[in-house]
């Protein structure tokens, strides 16, 4: 067996695109005859699909996901860990050594996203509580509450702006991007209390820095429009709570957003612990993934949690 490279990443992102495009609860195919028989065959055979041609089978997800016991007691592996019986054992490691590694990265996702999902519920409750404010509100309380969501939002912020940064945890994930982006536009839109002569939030004092996105509230300038027209602020906070409530839900709902990328992440990480053995029988053990910074911390909380 002589897989080159080229094939190995072909392999690599069609079986990701199968398994994760495919819906919730679609029916696994049973067909490992059929998969080894082609990875044993001549890699040409790959090189010459074009892409997409392989992405009928979510079996092809299996280069992209694994959780993989490095043992060299499994029957028919060396002690080194290869299938010698393959006319090209070091391809095939090398293959599994890609499996484990992303298998890891698939928990370490599937636990900071479930984390992401029970801060955006919280902003959700954030926003939603600037609704209550109204024109008896006391200018104090009002303050108060906005202060309040400021940090709040700082918060979300802090706690899942690393992972979207280049190199970070959730860096290729557009749900985590999509879901900040969200919140953050609801922030800056300059149309809520617009009827009132007011233009959004910064209207109100409340800015996001275009370095650090965090939110600062500019109490001098919330005091100014609190005296001159009232009337407009709580009307641009209620239009805001409304909108940034809605926005927070739909991150949220079912078959949306954040809870699709979650069964996804979920189906590929128990499609692969299904079939571990068959893996390591046919490609060898590969090298153990050696985890390390946000995904050393993310995989052990995802293994406290859902490990038996």
């Amino acid at each position: 067996m002589n897989i080159s490279s080229a094939s190995i990443s072909l392999m690599q992102s069609q079986m990701l695109s199968s398994l994760m495009s495919s819906p919730a609860g679609a029916k696994r195919d049973d067909s490992w005859a059929t998969i080894f028989s082609l990875l044993a065959s001549n890699s040409a055979q790959y090189d010459q699909l074009a892409p997409g041609q392989l992405s009928s089978d979510p079996l092809f997800l299996l280069t992209q996901s694994s959780t993989i016991n490095q043992s060299s007691n499994i029957k028919g592996l060396s002690p080194a860990g290869r299938n010698m019986a393959l006319s090209d054992p070091e391809s095939a490691y090398k293959m599994m050594t890609v499996i484990n590694k992303d298998d890891v990265s698939y928990k370490a996702q599937f636990s900071e996203l479930s984390q992401m999902k029970s801060y955006v519920f919280q902003m959700k409750d954030a926003g939603q509580s600037l609704g209550s404010i109204a024109l008896s509100t006391g200018n104090d309380s009002i303050k108060s509450q906005l202060h309040g969501f400021a940090g709040e939002y700082n918060s979300w912020i802090q706690r899942f702006n690393p992972d979207i940064q280049q190199g970070g945890l959730l860096a290729d994930t557009q749900v985590a991007r999509a879901s900040q982006f969200e919140l953050e536009q609801n922030v800056n839109n300059h149309f809520f209390g617009i009827k009132d002569g007011v233009h959004g939030l910064s209207d109100l004092g409340i800015t996001i820095d275009s370095n650090t996105r965090l939110a600062s509230l500019d109490i001098t300038k919330l005091d100014s429009l609190l005296a001159t027209n009232k009337q407009g602020v709580v009307d641009t906070v209620q239009e805001f709570s409304a909108n940034f409530t809605k926005s927070a839900s739909l991150l949220n709902s079912d078959g949306n957003f954040i809870l699709k990328q979650l069964d996804n992440l979920n189906r590929a990480i128990h499609f692969i612990a299904d079939n571990k053995d068959s893996l390591q029988k046919e490609f060898g053990t590969g090298n153990a993934a050696k985890p390390t910074g946000q995904v050393a911390q993310a995989l052990a909380a995802y293994n406290q949690t859902y490990s038996a």
